[in-house]
């Protein structure tokens, strides 16, 4: 059973940092890609980063390139995400995925765990 558990989220000011973390046990960690995405209210969940099993590949949406870093630590079986020069835009709950192989992808289809999410509210 693939269990993913984020962390840090919370309140920053436009301008302001914040660093995901995300906290995976099940499966052998180190074989799979792994992503984050992200949903607004009243908006649909979209692709935010993504990182190859061993972390020499990356991939990020248009919206956050520049301003977001993934990165992993295959020993502790973590996931980063930091967020620098957050907008108002930036605010939704994120959530962290494992994908089904080990090269990052940008489709929801090419995950097949989820996390709960954590809230990312930046204010203006």
């Amino acid at each position: 059973q693939v269990q993913l558990v984020e962390s840090g989220g919370g309140l920053v000011q436009a301008g302001g940092s914040l660093r995901l973390s995300c906290a995976a046990s099940g499966r052998t960690f180190s074989n799979y890609a792994m992503g984050w995405f992200r949903q607004a209210p009243g908006k649909e969940r979209e692709f935010v980063a993504a990182i190859s099993w061993s972390g020499a590949s990356t991939y990020y949406a248009e919206s956050v390139k520049g301003r977001f870093t993934i990165s992993r630590d295959n020993a502790k079986k973590m996931v980063y995400l930091q967020m620098n020069s957050l907008k108002p835009e930036d605010t939704a709950v994120y959530y962290c995925a494992q994908g089904r192989g080990n090269s990052p992808r940008g489709r929801e289809e090419a995950y097949d765990y989820w996390g709960q999410g954590t809230q990312v509210t930046v204010s203006s």
